[in-house]
């Protein structure tokens, strides 16, 4: 009777033994500090860090709220958003689609689409930083095709542009990533199912919206949700391509946020952005839970 006791009490033990060293990395690198950012949000901090926090209430929240700029960084950041999810999980599909097949050379186009996942993103940003020049490769081509008369754009110069423009090297660096999310859903899918629906008369692309969609919704919730979460808080490609220019078009959340506490020494107010942010990302997982339900991954 007190054996079976005994060995659940020392299964416990045991678990908890191989918890606790990583329970207090996750404590002193994450729990503490939110927990002091938090406490941050309420008070006011000077320029001399070694003078003691001011409580002041709800200050930071009420000029959070009066803040025109707050207001712009989260409308790029929620237009980021919007123009990286549709493609990022579209074209993600398709690559899937497209490498999940049984035909010579598939193993290195797989390689291949995944390869910028592995690219630094200092790389990357460098690389389309060149690529987008005035004189770079870009407009060097474009030069060859227009001839006399053209014009260099300024990918990262003009504000139309600008946002875009980081857009594309999130979304270079992110499909082959979504690729592989998707490629172990589809290898999940029974290949009989396809063979009984090409029975009853559904062919090529009408299987995909027949089979394929509805099989993986909780992998198009997952990789949508992980994408939007992503997207909220880009920070390296506009700290290395733009700095949040040219006129702010690119500055966004988190890039606020570093500008106030790092630029600025507004510590306290960088933690009321901050709060902010984590309230948004909240909102996205709690969208994912809410659509996945219990058929959603983990």
């Amino acid at each position: 009777m007190f054996r079976p006791r005994i060995a659940r009490s020392r299964q416990t033990l045991t678990a908890w033994a191989f918890l606790t060293p990583a329970l207090i990395l996750l404590g002193l690198s994450v729990l503490i500090p939110a927990l002091m950012a938090l406490v941050m949000t309420f008070t006011q901090t000077g320029l001399d860090v070694s003078e003691p926090l001011r409580f002041v209430g709800l200050a930071n929240l009420r000029r959070l709220s009066l803040d025109p700029m707050f207001y712009r960084v989260l409308a790029t950041t929620l237009l980021y958003l919007i123009g990286i999810v549709p493609p990022i999980v579209l074209g993600s599909l398709a690559l899937a689609v497209l490498v999940n097949r049984s035909l010579p050379g598939m193993h290195g186009l797989r390689a291949a689409f995944y390869t910028p996942v592995l690219v630094s993103i200092v790389v990357a940003a460098i690389a389309f930083r060149w690529l987008y020049a005035e004189n770079g490769l870009i407009n060097g081509w474009l030069s060859v095709l227009i001839g006399a008369g053209f014009e260099p754009i300024g990918f990262l110069t003009n504000p139309l542009l600008a946002l875009p423009s980081v857009m594309l090297v999130t979304l270079w660096k992110g499909l082959g990533y979504y690729m592989v999310i998707f490629l172990a859903g589809l290898q999940g899918i029974p290949g009989e199912l396809y063979e009984a629906a090409e029975l009853d008369g559904s062919e090529g692309w009408r299987q995909h919206v027949d089979i394929t969609l509805p099989l993986l919704r909780p992998y198009i919730t997952l990789v949508s949700v992980i994408s939007a979460i992503a997207a909220t808080k880009v920070f390296e490609e506009v700290f290395l391509m733009t700095q949040g220019g040219p006129a702010d078009a690119t500055r966004t959340l988190v890039y606020y946020v570093y500008d106030q506490a790092f630029a600025e020494l507004e510590i306290s107010y960088a933690c009321t952005v901050g709060l902010a942010l984590f309230l948004l990302v909240m909102l996205l997982t709690l969208v994912r839970l809410v659509f996945a339900g219990d058929r959603g991954l983990i």
